[in-house]
Order: C-alpha cells, then structure tokens, then sequence
C-alpha cells in the first residue's frame, strides 16, 4: 500500500502541464514504468512513449500501427517512413529502434507540442527523424516522389481527423509519396453508424489495389466508438500475419480484406475535397 501512495504522489510531482498549439498538453507518468509517460491532448489520450523501451508499444492502435511497420519489409532492414501527426513521436521512435538507419520525416503542425516532446522525452540523437511543424498535406508535398516505404497518418484536431486528410486528392499525395510497392496506413476513428470509416475505406479503394482493415470486432459491428487501421498498397497485403499478430494482442483485432471488406463499405462513395469533412467527434464517455 505504502508503495501505492509513493507512486500518486511521484505521478503528481512529475506530471507535465503546458499549454500547446492544439490545447492542453499534458504528460503523466506511468506508474508500472519509470520512464514511460502518456501523452493526453484537451484530457484525450494520444500518445504513450518508454523512453527506456521504445519497442514498447501500449496503446491498442499504435500496437497495430506497429504491426504494419513490422512487416512492411524484411526484419530489422532500414526504411524510409513518413509520419503524418507526430504526438509524442512513439512510432518513429519504434521505427528508429526496430529498424536501425531508417529515415524519417515527421509532419506534425503543433510546434509548441513538438518543443515540449523534444524536451521532455528527448529522441535518441543517433536516430534519423526530421521533424516539419507544418500542416500534414504541406509536409507530405515536400517529400519527394517515390521517396517512402511507409506513410503513416495519424492526425487529429481537437479529436477529429482533418476534412483535407481524408480525400481522393489527399491519397493522390501519399501515392505520389510513395515507392511502387509502397504502403499506407491510417489511424481512423468512427462510432456508428460508421459512415467515417466506409467512406475512408471506398476513398482508398479508388487509389490503391489492396487494403486490409484492422479494429476490435465491436467497432466493426458498430457497437461503439474506437479505433480502426487501414492499410492499403498495390502490392499484397501480408493478411494471414497481420491477422495472426492482431488476434493475439491484449485487445484482440480482426482483419478485414477482400470481398467482406469490401462488403462493409455498404455502397459508400470515395471522398473528394469538395465533400470531405472531418471525422466524427468522439462521445465523451469515451475519455473517462
């Protein structure tokens, strides 16, 4: 017990309070590691980073995320990734340490978040990670064509995915962005009726040849609000191993590709910057 209290009271000594961009940063220790720290926004939670293990990934979403940069290529082999939203900069750091001598550009617009990340968790100075406080389709116009093995686009404002982020002529940017045999992936959220997500999901269905869906079955099922990967390429998808590796997670995920994919779009239409609009807002009991 008494170590129970040494732990509140270290949490509230160490919490970090400040001010950033896009609201209330703040970052929290995490009691069960002693140089891990979670990163909410506004009290919405965003990022986890263990400075000591960043392999380490905790949140159910980036875990998958991980999963995709895991087998994007051959293990351990050097890529070049781009990450659209950067938060605490937990999966290019994934990237840094699990594949040595990647490269990497961050686009993450909220300067003041990127100054307290840099200076509360510090990145590794032997990793390869350049970091753009820019809007996420300013920064994915500066990398050059062809350049990437991994997009990744984990954006939100004020909890929501930006209208300019979900679009046919955004998705023409991250194929442009891409090598050939290239891939995407999206952190999406949606809750129901789920209209978000088949959009996004009939939106890359117009720019790429393969897509695989990654989220909890209850999110599928239009049960309750949450997370969902998208992954799409015009290579094969590797759908038997990510299936594998999202089943056996703590919060187990189903994959979804193919005809049943396809199937749960339900009709939607691809989105263009003329319709697009922001993802839903999460209820409130989604944070508490």
């Amino acid at each position: 017990m008494g170590k129970s209290r040494s732990g509140r009271r270290q949490a509230a000594v160490e919490a970090v309070v400040e001010p950033v961009d896009g609201g209330l940063a703040e970052l929290i220790p995490d009691r069960d590691r002693p140089r891990a720290w979670t990163l909410l926004i506004d009290g919405a939670p965003q990022s986890h980073v263990d400075l000591d293990d960043p392999a380490y990934l905790s949140f159910e979403y980036q875990r998958r995320l991980g999963h995709v940069i895991d087998l994007v290529a051959p293990t351990g082999k050097p890529v070049q990734a781009v990450h659209l939203g950067g938060g605490a900069l937990t999966l290019a750091r994934y990237v840094a340490a699990t594949r040595p001598r990647s490269t990497q550009q961050v686009v993450e617009r909220d300067a003041a978040l990127v100054q307290l990340v840099r200076r509360e968790l510090p990145l590794d100075p032997g990793a390869r990670i350049r970091i753009r406080s820019v809007d996420g389709r300013e920064g994915l116009a500066k990398v050059p064509d062809g350049w990437a093995d991994l997009v990744m686009a984990d954006v939100f404002s004020g909890a929501r995915t930006p209208a300019h982020l979900t679009s046919t002529e955004f998705l023409d940017e991250v194929r442009r962005a891409l090598k050939p045999d290239g891939c995407y992936a999206a952190n999406l959220a949606d809750g129901p009726p789920l209209a978000h997500l088949r959009g996004q999901i009939a939106t890359a269905a117009a720019r790429f040849q393969e897509l695989a869906l990654i989220a909890d079955p209850t999110v599928l099922r239009g049960k309750r609000f949450g997370n969902a990967v998208l992954v799409a390429s015009d290579r094969p998808l590797p759908v038997a191993e990510l299936t594998r590796r999202a089943a056996s997670d703590p919060h187990p995920g189903r994959v979804e590709h193919g005809r049943q994919l396809t199937d749960f779009t339900g009709g939607a239409v691809p989105v263009t910057d003329a319709a697009a609009v922001a993802s839903p807002a999460p209820p409130p009991s989604v944070f508490r």
